[in-house]
């Protein structure tokens, strides 16, 4: 099982809004997950951010591989150096 840290698309048309989740990777993109570790609002401004860097270095040191975006994000707020 390759477990991702991915974001999990939520809110209405045209207003998105994610959560940072830890899923399997073979389940779909809005689909179950193991964990919420965080949301993040795009539309906003600023931009709202919020991850529990506990627990994103927690998976992270237990093999969570995160997405592309997600990535970028971690770097933002400190937990990927």
């Amino acid at each position: 099982m390759a477990v991702r840290i991915r974001l999990n698309k939520m809110g209405a048309k045209k207003r998105p809004f994610y959560r940072l989740v830890v899923a399997d990777s073979r389940a779909p993109r809005d689909g179950r997950f193991i964990e919420i570790i965080g949301h993040y609002n795009p539309i906003v401004d600023p931009v709202e951010l919020v991850v529990d860097k506990e627990k994103a270095a927690d998976w992270i040191k237990k093999g969570a591989q995160p997405s592309d975006t997600v990535k970028r994000l971690l770097k933002k707020v400190g937990v990927i150096a």
